[in-house]
């Protein structure tokens, strides 16, 4: 999978459970695009769908992110440390309407609202999953 050098977008990433049981989770659903596991790099996007988009509403959060499908490939790079990995969607969410104006800050400078969920092992390649948010720059 290619990952892109193109900014998409910035914000918070969170993680979330999803497929067989792995590390910290239980057993989950596959998600909305049915292949979604937490073993995997891999990541849910508040507007992979029309029915996603009804769902999580970061429009109401300030937030007009583009359409990007199932199995759509971005890469998600940690703005406080550089790490990055490359994820593929799999899923729909966070429900970023929830969260608004949330911030997550390092270095003096913030993300806000969360944009981005990725599997356990997705957000432990960039971070620690004690600390829940990070602030991301996404790229495609």
């Amino acid at each position: 999978m290619a990952c892109g050098s193109t900014s998409l977008w910035n914000g918070e990433a969170t993680w979330f459970c999803c497929g067989n049981a792995w590390g910290p989770c239980a057993t989950a659903g596959g998600g909305a695009c049915g292949t979604c596991k937490s073993s995997k790099l891999q990541a849910a996007w508040p507007n992979a769908s029309k029915a996603c988009w009804d769902i999580t509403r970061p429009d109401l959060c300030g937030e007009k992110l583009p359409r990007r499908g199932c199995g759509s490939v971005m890469k998600v790079r940690h703005q406080c440390s550089g790490v990055s990995v490359c994820v593929t969607v799999s899923d729909c969410g966070p429900r970023t309407r929830s969260f608004c104006s949330e911030s997550s800050c390092c270095d003096g400078t913030c993300r806000t609202n969360r944009v981005i969920d990725l599997t356990p092992a997705a957000f432990s390649a960039i971070g620690s999953l004690s600390s829940g948010i990070l602030p991301v720059v996404i790229f495609e």
